[in-house]
């Protein structure tokens, strides 16, 4: 898709320029890292030197009394030899990695068999006009789950169905980038944001050692996206239709979208709607399948030993826990999902003409995964040195004990953690390196005051999402700037920070609201994933 080069971009003044320089004057997410492990190593021997400990809340030595967990210098002579001995195996055995690693792999296929694009255009493209905003919304919050795709064609497009049906071209840019970017965690169903943000809460929780047995489901706050889609779908309808539009008037015509377009807006052809019906028959039957290994007689994902029946009728262990297995799998479903999906559209559409296709799409999505593995090794040894200190489950005890006397109540304390996490996301735009910067603390510290990993992960989800839209440091803030170009010439990076601030206020309020309802009303997060959590009494 070509694109003429975009005007240079006004100054931001303000609260929103100071964020600008402030945040370009930071290094890459993967030097934060490095220099953050240089910290850390200095701060472990202060605390060391100082004798900075606290008592394990769960762990119970032989003796029956509590464990006291004492800070630990990085430099001491164990840690160095652990930190080059052990270095291959700390990167490899970071959990995201391994979970975004193989549900890309199939993903990889799905977006680049044309498979994401085509079903989102098919989507959109016959919305009757008074569901237009609707319509664009929805599909761009499902639309996270094919990443680029979701910024690269359908925010273009949108501005070319708005300009169609007589609508600002505009208006439909800010509610597809307000569904795709401010949406970022809001979906019907889980994905590979789940897959990399609950691999990072599984590694401080392992980290922790305060539940042994906790084990990462990435189903874990299906429940809470779906309440997300639900709430910010009509945000976005409301914001669009009675803020945004109105304040862009009507539109003039001119800019040269219709020549930079290229096939985001041809209808799609024969091939293209026989591939979107191959990939729905093969996503009903990868779902059957896990159906069969999850229901069959054999029950293959089901493990009745974990907590037998008459065992649960004592109440002596959760029922829940028999299922581990299938949220375990989750991950490799994800990964034959798309893969089948991908494979089924290609074929029908002629995007993939053997196996050699599917191959080479595979790698190529491993290609672009290259920044990331960069920045995972880096932040899997943050997180792993953190853990090595203990400085991390210290400052989570000290830390809830400081809240707990307080009196601070805890749907007060989440959404102090999401307007937090929303600061933090206008200078670091990357959602794997803030959650594996906060999640070594947050997650145990609020395990400690009875809230579950699965609910920190969608207390930070939210403040991740809403101010993705208003920071010029989001990866793809430039790129939506060239499309409102298109449209209109003298649209600069101010003017579209403005355009979008309405959508970020209300987004966060809604986020806010439904994150404080959830934990007063106690609903589950997703399927065997409360917001609650008792914390286990464990012998070392």
């Amino acid at each position: 898709m070509a694109a003429d080069a975009p005007t240079a971009a006004p100054k931001q003044k303000g609260f929103l320029g100071w964020v600008e320089k402030t945040g370009n004057k930071l290094p890459d997410p993967v030097f934060i890292f490095f220099y953050l492990i240089g910290a850390l190593i200095v701060i472990s021997l202060i605390c060391w030197a100082l004798g900075v400990s606290a008592t394990h809340p769960t762990l119970v030595g032989e003796d029956g009394n509590p464990v006291v967990i004492s800070a630990v210098a990085l430099l001491s002579g164990d840690n160095i030899r652990r930190l080059w001995v052990e270095m291959p195996e700390t990167f490899t055995h970071f959990h995201p990695l391994g979970y975004v690693l193989v549900v890309m792999l199939g993903a990889g296929v799905a977006e680049r068999s044309g498979l994401f694009a085509s079903a989102m255009r098919a989507a959109v493209r016959n919305a009757p006009k008074f569901l237009l905003t609707p319509v664009v919304a929805l599909v761009a919050m499902i639309g996270n789950h094919a990443a680029d795709a979701g910024y690269v064609v359908l925010i273009p497009l949108a501005g070319v169905l708005f300009a169609a049906a007589g609508r600002h071209p505009l208006a439909g840019i800010a509610a597809a980038f307000a569904g795709v970017s401010g949406g970022f965690s809001a979906n019907i169903a889980p994905g590979q944001l789940d897959a990399l943000l609950f691999g990072i809460t599984e590694a401080a929780v392992e980290g922790s050692s305060l539940d042994p047995n906790w084990i990462a489901n990435i189903a874990g706050n299906t429940y809470f996206i779906q309440g997300m889609t639900i709430l910010f779908l009509p945000i976005i309808w409301f914001v669009t239709d009675v803020m945004i539009e109105p304040r862009l008037g009507k539109y003039q015509g001119g800019g040269d979208a219709a020549k930079t377009l290229g096939d985001e807006d041809k209808p799609l052809t024969a091939d293209q709607k026989k591939g979107l019906g191959r990939a729905g028959l093969a996503v009903l039957g990868v779902i059957v399948l896990w159906l069969i290994f999850t229901f069959a007689p054999t029950t293959p994902l089901i493990d009745e030993t974990a907590c037998p029946a008459a065992v649960a009728a004592a109440g002596d262990c959760n029922p829940i826990s028999n299922w581990n297995p299938f949220f375990s799998s989750l991950v490799a479903a994800f990964f034959i999902l798309f893969l089948a999906a991908g494979w089924a559209y290609g074929a029908a559409a002629g995007t993939i003409r053997n196996h050699r296709d599917l191959v080479e799409m595979m790698a190529d999505a491993m290609k672009d995964l290259g920044y990331y593995l960069v920045l995972a090794f880096a932040a899997a040894h943050f997180v792993a040195m953190f853990n090595w200190s203990n400085l991390g489950l210290i400052s989570a005890v000290h830390g809830a004990n400081a809240i707990q006397s307080t009196g601070l109540p805890l749907p007060i304390l989440l959404v102090l953690i999401v307007l937090f996490t929303g600061l933090i996301n206008l200078f670091v735009g990357s959602a794997s390196a803030k959650w594996a910067l906060l999640a070594p603390v947050l997650v145990p510290m609020l395990m400690l005051l009875g809230i579950s990993p699965e609910g920190a992960t969608a207390a930070y989800r939210v403040g991740d999402s809403a101010t993705n839209i208003i920071t010029p440091l989001m990866v793809y803030f430039p790129l939506i700037l060239i499309f409102c170009q298109r449209w209109q010439k003298d649209f600069g990076l101010g003017s579209l920070t403005a355009m979008m601030l309405p959508y970020s206020v209300w987004l966060m309020i809604g986020g806010i609201a439904l994150t404080f309802f959830w934990v007063w009303v106690g609903w589950p997060l997703g399927p065997g994933a409360d917001m609650t959590y008792t914390l286990p009494t464990v012998t070392p």
